[in-house]
């Protein structure tokens, strides 16, 4: 077959499934934003686009995300013409259309199958809209029509999806009931055999204040940014009495300071330093110095720290879950974690990791304690945590298989056509 994936990051989600399908004898074609130049990754053909105009001044700010959508669906029409005058047509198009692409894709190849990766529908019950009360949105009575508004790229590609793929339950059933048919649930995939536990492993502090092994008590933390969204904000405030009970242990903190998701910070502020200064004079220097805040580390150190890691802690909105989380299960790590939706569907309390209140700061501050000082309790968590991530979120033998198989199947199936 020819198949065609769309992300303006590629691979994104796509990294091991598109790989694959080059194994197994497929041509395979890739548009994205990420390369200037064409290029060849693991055997996918990779070819850039560029957006073609410049946003419009003067729009209704509920409209400026779908007109930025709108501008990478426009740009991605026109290399999509292109493609098919030099001779491409793809059987299959797998796209993230989160950010607008794939909106126009079946006016191009009208007979291609096409599946979408659906990654979450803005609610305004249930979801990260409202869950905070710190962050209160102003002018409430509109926050069901923003996200409406916030949602019509989604509105626009429900016609044109064949199949569509989500990686958790709580991420599709975020979609509307009408959709849930063409939805399978299945996970991007974890590697558990490169993430495992390492009884001898070492992480080396930076500026070298020292090295730590699992004789150390280490508590990790981590988000791709600092933010609300993540829970860094109620992490920070169970610093200064973690820090007081284990007069031993380490923090290591992950993440940069830039904002992902949510509201950003205040003009010439970052989340971190916001928390950071709110914390700090509850916390004497003896303590800060065993504070240790990483920035973003590569890949392989990572894995190191989740491997060194005796606590690690991970919070969220009602969101979109974290690979972290997932790796963090696969290197049986013992996991202290917020009771949102999309990781209660991950860990079971007592079981795989202990699951406290978003927002009670108090239970977070007993349940990293009581990890750390029960190591039985500790290995039995990480054991089993790991047992659960490569039953269900393992990469070779669960989940690329899967998403195979659906790829297969939406390559059986008969286009859809549009009603518009």
């Amino acid at each position: 077959m020819d198949i065609l994936f769309i992300h303006q990051n590629f691979p994104g989600q796509f990294k091991h499934l598109a790989p694959a399908l080059v194994q197994a004898g497929h041509r395979v074609v890739a548009l994205t934003l990420r390369v200037k130049e064409p290029t060849t990754w693991n055997g996918v053909r990779v070819l850039p686009y560029r957006i073609k105009r410049k946003p419009g001044t003067g729009v209704h700010p509920w409209l400026v995300d779908f007109e930025s959508k709108l501008l990478r669906a426009e740009s991605c029409f026109l290399a999509a013409q292109e493609l098919k005058k030099r001779g491409f047509d793809p059987d299959v198009i797998v796209a993230h259309p989160g950010w607008g692409e794939s909106m126009f894709l079946r006016d191009v190849w009208p007979a291609a199958r096409i599946g979408l990766y659906f990654e979450l529908f803005y609610n305004a019950k249930g979801g990260d809209s409202g869950f905070d009360p710190e962050f209160p949105r102003q002018n409430t009575e509109f926050e069901p029509l923003r996200l409406r508004m916030k949602n019509i790229n989604n509105f626009l590609h429900f016609d044109i999806a064949d199949k569509a793929i989500s990686p958790t339950r709580f991420q599709a059933d975020s979609f509307p009931d009408a959709l849930q048919d063409r939805i399978s649930v299945i996970h991007d995939g974890i590697d558990t055999d490169h993430v495992r536990p390492n009884p001898e492993v070492q992480f080396d502090l930076p500026e070298g204040k020292g090295t730590l092994s699992r004789k150390d008590e280490v508590i990790t933390f981590v988000n791709r940014n600092l933010e609300p969204y993540r829970g860094y904000h109620i992490f920070m405030r169970a610093l200064p009495q973690i820090l007081a009970a284990r007069p031993s242990a380490q923090v290591l903190i992950v993440g940069g300071d830039e904002v992902s998701y949510g509201a950003a910070p205040p003009k010439g502020k970052t989340w971190k330093q916001i928390y950071v200064d709110e914390v700090r004079s509850q916390i004497p220097d003896s303590d800060w110095r065993r504070v240790h805040f990483l920035g973003r580390i590569p890949y392989d150190r990572f894995l190191t720290l989740l491997q060194v890691s005796r606590a690690h802690v991970y919070l969220t909105y009602p969101f979109v879950l974290s690979w972290s989380l997932i790796e963090a299960m696969s290197a049986a790590t013992p996991i202290v974690a917020s009771d949102t939706a999309p990781v209660a569907e991950a860990i079971t309390h007592e079981e795989t990791g202990l699951l406290f209140d978003f927002f009670d700061r108090d239970a977070l501050v007993e349940s990293v304690i009581r990890v750390l000082k029960d190591t039985d309790l500790a290995a039995r968590l990480g054991e089993n945590a790991r047992r659960h991530a490569i039953g269900t979120y393992d990469l070779g033998n669960v989940c690329l298989p899967a998403q195979l198989d659906w790829i297969n199947s939406l390559a059986g199936c008969s286009p859809r056509k549009p009603e518009l």
